[in-house]
């Protein structure tokens, strides 16, 4: 299967990158959420939440807002989720 992204910034550098390994597993795993702050994700997440530390066993969740919903997330929520085992963003409209 072929995925294809779109960069929607505004951005003139493109950088390339490579799609980190999908886990085996979420058993013991901390997951990060990355909110951008609108109230829609709050609900989501939380439900999220449930289902993944009932069904998957994901031992630590980690909720961080951006300061801004329409830039990118800050330098030190991006340096906390590198040691992060997966990450989810979104956004609640």
């Amino acid at each position: 299967m072929t995925l294809r992204f779109f960069n929607p910034s505004h951005e003139a550098e493109i950088r390339a990158f490579a799609r980190a390994p999908r886990p085996a597993s979420l058993v013991g795993a901390t997951v990060g959420f990355i909110s951008n702050g609108k109230e829609g994700t709050k609900s989501f997440f939380a439900h999220l939440e449930a289902l993944l530390r009932e069904h998957l066993d994901v031992a630590e969740v980690c909720w961080r807002t951006k300061g801004n919903y329409s830039a990118p997330a800050e330098a030190e929520i991006l340096d906390e989720a590198a040691h992060w085992d997966f990450a989810i963003t979104g956004l609640g409209d």
